[in-house]
């Protein structure tokens, strides 16, 4: 399999794409706006002890207070004879550990998402691209991804000779293979990091981050930028430079597979991605043979259903059934990950009477999933031909961070936010550069969007052309239409795709 990433640096936003031959299977985005914090630690102040919740609310400095379980307190930063509290057990006693004006250290282990604060955890951990470092722990564990004994035993053999004792570790992924210098120059890096957040522990006054692990950069070579990966192809320089060099001190040998981007045509338009994102939010989703996939979506629960649509398929109808649960099977894990959707989904296939058909599809769709990063679960089919499953959020899906709130229905729909449309019409105008040159432009919007254009003008700093802003409050808030003044004739079409 064929893999890419395709990065994309704007000024108000950076994105993602991660191509499995040639197909788009996965989009991360960033906005200058919207603060991403999980992993990153935190002093904060306890503001609320709730017993009967066996929880506590923590001020982090973020807009919403972030939510701590008992669960999550670690025992090793507690005194001794709150950590004799603590063994008990007893979620109620929460109170005798933690008052309202404790200053505690935290990490971020899920994102606020709509009306609910940050999840917390005192058990801190510095990830790295192999290793994961866990100060509060002693011990060495292995992703179970890697399967081979004789690995994990040479694994474990060597990082217990370049570990600290009272230091624990979890083993990536992506570290078979890996020798005992690269391990022992990613521990030492850890190892300085963790000395300054200490540091920061001490002296810092809450509430305040004493370490930001989302650096798109780092996360990018942490998380994504593996030997697995054939090519990363960035249209920005500078952030090219610095991805070059911190891949020197952990993997140098995949520097050779970066390459910049400088065509006159936005890079994800270059790729197809462009156009492929702007069916995400359709929940209808056409299969190769004419059925289709329809998807809705919720905060907690995902339903996916199956449809032959225009298939008829040959005089086998058992057949047709089989190959459009097939396909199905195939673009519900691809519009999974695409998505990342989250949480209980309901995958409801068209019902099969074979057993044999049943077994082929949920095979399909659980060797699809496989190459999902996300923890999941699947269940079996069910009778009714239901496959339930369960998978975790790692970060807010692309519906959440591409549209906000209708004031109009209470939040019960959604509209494109006016970030979205004000960076769709700068790639509008990226893409219609070479055909219009300096011609004057007048631009239709809604006047929200016009309001955010004004208070943002690095949005169009690359833009030369003479632009004149005119507003239609009859407008929704994603349309827009731009007219030539030189020839007073509307252009969008012209140049959407």
């Amino acid at each position: 399999m064929y893999c890419e990433i395709i990065v994309n640096v704007h000024a108000i936003e950076k994105r993602i794409a991660i191509l499995e031959d040639h197909k788009l299977v996965e989009v991360f985005a960033e906005k200058k706006e919207q603060q991403l914090v999980v992993g990153n630690i935190y002093k904060g102040i306890v503001q609320n002890v709730l017993p009967g919740m066996g929880a506590a609310f923590v001020d982090i400095g973020l807009s919403r207070s972030a939510f701590l379980h008992y669960k999550d307190i670690e025992p090793k930063t507690l005194s001794k004879s709150k950590r004799k509290i603590y063994s008990k057990n007893n979620s109620s006693a929460i109170g005798k550990i933690l008052s309202n004006g404790d200053e505690i250290v935290v990490q971020v282990k899920k994102d606020a998402i709509g009306k609910k604060g940050a999840r917390i955890t005192c058990d801190l951990s510095l990830p790295g691209k192999f290793i994961v470092f866990k100060p509060y722990s002693s011990k060495i564990m292995i992703s179970r991804k890697i399967n081979s004994s004789k690995e994990r035993k040479r694994i474990k053999r060597v990082l217990k000779t370049v570990k600290d004792k009272n230091v624990g570790l979890i083993v990536r992924t992506d570290t078979e293979g890996t020798n005992k210098e690269d391990f022992k120059r990613e521990y030492n890096g850890i190892s300085r990091t963790w000395k300054l957040v200490k540091k920061q522990m001490k002296h810092t006054k809450a509430p305040v981050c004493i370490f930001d692990e989302n650096d798109l950069s780092f996360s990018l070579i942490r998380d994504l930028f593996s030997s697995k990966i054939d090519k990363l192809i960035i249209d920005d320089k500078k952030m090219m430079n610095k991805i070059i060099n911190n891949l020197k001190t952990v993997t140098p040998e995949l520097i050779e597979k970066i390459e910049l981007y400088d065509e006159g045509s936005p890079i994800f338009n270059a790729f197809g991605i462009e156009k492929e994102m702007e069916t995400i939010f359709n929940s209808r989703v056409k299969l190769p043979s004419g059925g289709n996939i329809t998807i809705q979506q919720t905060e907690a629960l995902v339903a996916i259903d199956v449809n032959t649509g225009s298939f008829t398929g040959n005089k086998n109808y058992a057949k047709t059934i089989e190959i459009t649960n097939i396909e199905a099977a195939q673009e519900a894990s691809r519009q999974i990950r695409l998505r990342d959707l989250s949480g209980i989904m309901i995958i409801d296939f068209i019902d099969m009477r074979s057993k044999k058909s049943q077994k082929k599809v949920y095979n399909t769709f659980t060797n699809s999933m496989k190459r999902d990063r996300a923890k999941h679960e699947i269940f079996p089919l069910s009778p009714l031909g239901l496959v339930e499953m369960s998978r975790r959020r790692t970060r807010p899906s692309l519906l959440l961070t591409y549209s906000e709130q209708c004031p109009h229905c209470n939040g019960t729909g959604r509209l494109i936010s006016r970030d979205s449309v004000a960076i769709r019409i700068s790639r509008w105008l990226l893409r219609a550069k070479f055909f219009i040159k300096e011609d004057p432009l007048k631009i239709v919007v809604h006047p929200n969007v016009k309001k955010f254009i004004k208070e943002h003008p690095d949005i169009l700093k690359d833009i030369t052309n003479k632009i004149e802003f005119k507003t239609n409050p009859q407008f929704k808030l994603e349309k827009f239409k731009i007219y030539s003044k030189k020839t007073n004739k509307e252009i969008t079409l012209r140049y959407n795709t």
